[in-house]
């Protein structure tokens, strides 16, 4: 075989879902198609093959290779096991099951045609005339099995192969096209402007990082350019050929229009590039309300012999892929936009998404990430900081008492079996109930794990059946809960604690709490060839990584300020606290001096963060006040809880416009105005922010607090102070966006002044000045003074 042609590479599983796929689309029946993807790796397939005689070999490792005229298709995955005797070769497909065995009558198609695959390889690579598929199906409670046996000869699976690659050979040659127009476009790709200072090794560490298969950190300040520094690298590295796929990693939408742009730029210099952005299902969805099946979405109905069209027409008519183009081509096809956006995923060479589509094991896209094949991914990983507590809600999962009373009185009078499974997990939950005061940490909940798994499948033996549609909603959606569950259940180990506590209006709650992310958050990032988290505010550094890696080549680069130190005044008052014991009257009067002083200086736009919508109202009445007795001409507005996307916008342009009088922006540390927002220039030319944004005490901070102290590290650090100051850090960091940009940080709290804070101030903050309520304004006149 020729090895220089280029290799287009597929798993057995997408293959024969991609090629085999009909009919509707339908939520209502996710639960089977998910199955063996929540149970791969599970403990039932490893025992099932460590019960089979010295003849069965598992976990085998199978390809094939097609050869084209000018490419070639590698086609690969991993046999359950293969039987080796002397009047029988077999290959066996394990699936762990909830479901009652006895409604399983025949193999599920895919799961038998994986098998069939795997069948055709090896008969061919060991010259068998003909060869057995062995479907072993295991009840996950009980561990009953079910089997069934067909003998192929090599002839008939050689036709239904070569079928099966036949009709995915024109999107192996659009994939094989697509690469060399890439590639051809990188050549004399440069860098689209000059480099500011510190840029340039940005650029060589991400690439490097991505040629050695590496993990890197960046700490890097605002301004210095680091979605252009992380994405152009990452491009070429895909075009020296370290790397196949990028994805581009958010927690905040604003921060993928960045990352849009990069893409947008680079594309203007004539790079070839495909790119989709992954919108939110319910921003997608026609209906508007999710419900994905045939009888409530006419999209839906017959979805799937429609939609590979509709996927293979985009790819040959745009090159990026927004949620306008999806909605539009949706439409034309009478497709679902967010499955279509899904398979588009496939076929380009960026996808920018929120992080849950690589790390959450609910979401994630598992057509990358769903069989455990190692791919050429290239993961940039923005605002990582974000990821700490993503990572922990991902991998956490809670189960609520009156959940289990509530499904039970649904089904009642539907099903008398799944009604006493219902009735036993809540006599368990109950158990737990007595034992807890405020929470109560947990050593084994064996026995509730072993009743819920018969509770699953009895929810999906319920789900077989047509049932009203409320019932039938309210079980599909306790079995998605018990499900994820089930799984993170499966995954505890020394980096979660269990525990029961009270939750809103009383109700009880037991939760699995991933107090560190990094082994699973690891075991995702291993399936790509390299990963680069980049941050403004990733101090310290060590405290993120122990979260996040659990390599240890990783290696870290800490970017300065590009811009003039003399531009940012930081101020430290040294008289005021928003500790709890100080929160009075007599301390907010101070707080809010200090505010009208800073805005009384210069007439301008500012923002003000406080560490609660409860603080921010009774200092903004004072401030107020204090206004209005000074006669000075200052505006105030203020963010109020759950704002509407609109109402947001709104108050953004307020700092938009050209204003008369100084204004004040009144919002919460650590909302969405405290990060990936651009006020560059005069829209914003100061911050205060009030409070070290500590966390609020609450018992999953004090299991933080604890779990870390039994360790010998720093519990209140990692628990309080660490989050506490990533808060306030990207808030400041609002003030200074651009070469040009000059601004005030004022700091509102003593406790700033502690050594354990001001080792954890940035660079550019060295330069920190102190004062209190008798000097502040003469200092930041002073500065502006010297900044005019």
């Amino acid at each position: 075989m020729n090895k220089e042609k280029e290799v287009i590479k597929i798993s057995v599983r997408n293959l024969v879902e991609f090629i085999l796929r009909s009919g509707n689309l339908d939520n209502r029946r996710t639960f089977q198609a998910d199955r063996d993807a929540m149970t791969k790796g599970s403990k039932i397939h490893r025992k099932i093959q460590k019960q089979m005689k010295t003849s069965y070999r598992a976990e085998v490792p199978l390809k094939w290779e097609q050869e084209y005229q000018e490419f070639v298709i590698a086609v690969e995955g991993r046999a359950d096991g293969i039987i080796e005797e002397e009047e029988r070769t077999a290959i066996d497909e394990i699936k762990g099951v909830y479901m009652d065995l006895q409604f399983l009558e025949e193999p599920v198609l895919v799961h038998k045609a994986q098998a069939m695959c795997y069948a055709y390889f090896y008969a061919s690579q060991n010259h068998l005339e003909e060869i057995e598929v062995q479907m072993t199906y295991c009840h996950l409670e009980s561990e009953e099995i079910k089997r069934f046996q067909e003998t192929f000869p090599h002839s008939y699976l050689k036709k239904w192969f070569e079928d099966l690659i036949n009709e995915y050979y024109k999107w192996a040659e659009f994939q094989y096209r697509r690469r060399i127009a890439r590639r051809e476009s990188m050549e004399g790709l440069e860098f689209p402007y000059p480099y500011r200072e510190g840029q340039r090794s940005l650029v060589s560490g991400v690439y490097h990082t991505m040629a050695a298969g590496r993990q890197l950190f960046i700490q890097a300040p605002t301004g210095i350019g680091k979605t252009m520094a992380a994405v152009f690298p990452a491009v070429r590295a895909v075009g020296a050929g370290y790397g196949d796929k990028i994805f581009y990693l958010t927690a905040k939408t604003i921060t993928r229009t960045v990352a849009e742009e990069a893409f947008a730029i680079l594309k203007s210099k004539g790079l070839s590039y495909k790119t989709l952005t992954i919108t939110a299902k319910d921003k997608l969805c026609f209906s508007g309300d999710g419900e994905c099946n045939p009888e409530k979405c006419p999209v839906a109905k017959g979805h799937f012999d429609r939609v590979n069209d509709a996927v293979f027409e985009i790819l040959q008519e745009k090159d990026t892929y927004l949620r306008e183009d999806l909605l539009l081509q949706a439409e034309k096809y009478q497709v679902c936009p967010y499955e279509m956006c899904l398979d588009i995923s496939t076929w380009t060479d960026a996808i920018i998404c929120d992080y849950n589509y690589v790390f959450d094991p609910k979401v994630h896209l598992k057509r990358f990430f769903g069989d455990g094949v190692k791919g050429d991914y290239l993961f940039l990983i923005d605002e990582a900081h974000n990821l700490v507590d993503r990572g922990r809600k991902m991998y956490s999962a809670i189960l609520c008492k009156e959940d289990f009373l509530e499904t039970a009185k649904a089904v009642k009078g539907h099903s008398i079996r799944l009604f006493r499974v219902l009735n036993r997990c809540n006599k368990l939950m109950l158990e737990y109930k007595r034992e807890c005061e405020n929470y109560e940490v947990l050593e084994n909940i064996g026995g509730l794990s072993l009743q819920l798994m018969n509770l699953l499948g009895e929810m999906e033996n319920f789900l077989e059946k047509e049932h009203e549609e409320k019932v039938q909603k309210a079980v599909l959606e306790f079995s998605f809960e018990v499900r994820h569950f089930l799984n993170m259940y499966e995954l505890t180990d020394e980096n979660y604690v269990i525990y029961t506590h009270y939750g809103e209006e009383g109700r009880f709650l037991l939760t699995l709490f991933c107090v560190n992310p990094r082994k699973n958050l690891q075991e995702c990032m291993s399936r790509g060839r390299g990963t680069v988290f980049f941050s403004g505010t990733f101090l310290p550094l060590l405290y993120y990584r122990s979260l996040f890696s659990m390599r240890d080549d990783d290696y870290a680069i800490c970017a300065s300020s590009p811009f003039p130190r003399e531009h940012l005044k930081v101020l430290v008052a040294n008289d005021v606290s928003s500790k709890y014991t100080r929160r009075e009257q007599s301390e907010y009067e101070r707080m809010a001096a200090y505010l009208l002083q800073m805005v009384s200086a210069k007439k301008g736009n500012y923002l003000i963060f406080f560490p609660s919508y409860r603080m921010l109202e009774d200092i903004h009445a004072i401030f107020k006040q204090q206004v209005e007795q000074n006669g000075l001409p200052v505006e105030c507005i203020c963010q109020t809880s759950g704002m509407s996307e609109q109402e947001r916008e709104e108050f953004l342009a307020c700092f938009e416009e050209e204003q008369s009088t100084a204004l004040a922006g009144f919002c919460v540390m650590g909302g969405i105005f405290s990060e990936g927002i651009d006020l560059t220039g005069e829209k914003l030319i100061g911050a205060a922010i009030i409070g070290t944004g500590l966390p609020q005490v609450g018992c999953e901070r004090e299991i933080l607090k604890e779990y870390y102290d039994k360790r010998e590290q720093r519990g209140f650090d990692y628990a309080y102070r660490y989050p506490g100051m990533n808060k306030v850090l990207q808030a400041a960091g609002r003030v200074i966006r651009t070469k040009g940009d000059k601004g005030v940080v004022l700091l509102l709290d003593e406790r700033f002044l502690q050594r354990t804070y001001r080792d954890l101030f940035p660079p550019e903050w060295q330069h920190y000045e102190v004062c209190n309520a008798q000097n502040v304004g003469e200092k930041i006149k002073r500065f502006w003074g010297e900044n005019i």
